[in-house]
């Protein structure tokens, strides 16, 4: 199978645990690869027949622009939720959220989850 992906997305949201994450907001570090054939959009060079990668953003940036969530679990199947629901063409979701700086004490670069989801049915 065939991967499309949109690498280093960086929004600004207001998701967490903490109260200072809902009032202050951090920054997050969003990646999406999406597993889907190609073959089509590659023998026609139409963009119909492939995912745009300008929706697959705005997708991704209203969600984690949107209701904050306190968990980034929460923000991924959101996210995964909404990809699913506007491209049929798509079989799998590989998403993954970091958090660069979460108010948590200790020395690290970043935070974040990892989350692959398959297209029921």
């Amino acid at each position: 199978m065939d991967k499309l992906f949109i690498r280093g997305m960086q929004f600004y949201g207001y998701h967490g645990v903490f109260p200072e994450e809902n009032k202050l907001g951090q920054l997050f570090i969003v990646d999406v690869e999406c597993t889907l054939s190609l073959r089509e959009a590659g023998l026609t060079d139409r963009l119909e027949n492939t995912v745009d990668y300008a929706e697959l953003y705005k997708d991704v940036k209203e969600v984690m622009e949107g209701k904050p969530c306190k968990l980034l679990e929460t923000l991924a199947e959101r996210i995964c939720d909404r990809i699913f629901g506007r491209n049929e063409r798509i079989d799998e979701v590989r998403l993954e959220i970091r958090k660069p700086n979460p108010p948590i004490p200790g020395h690290y670069r970043e935070v974040g989850i990892v989350m692959e989801r398959r297209r029921h049915g």
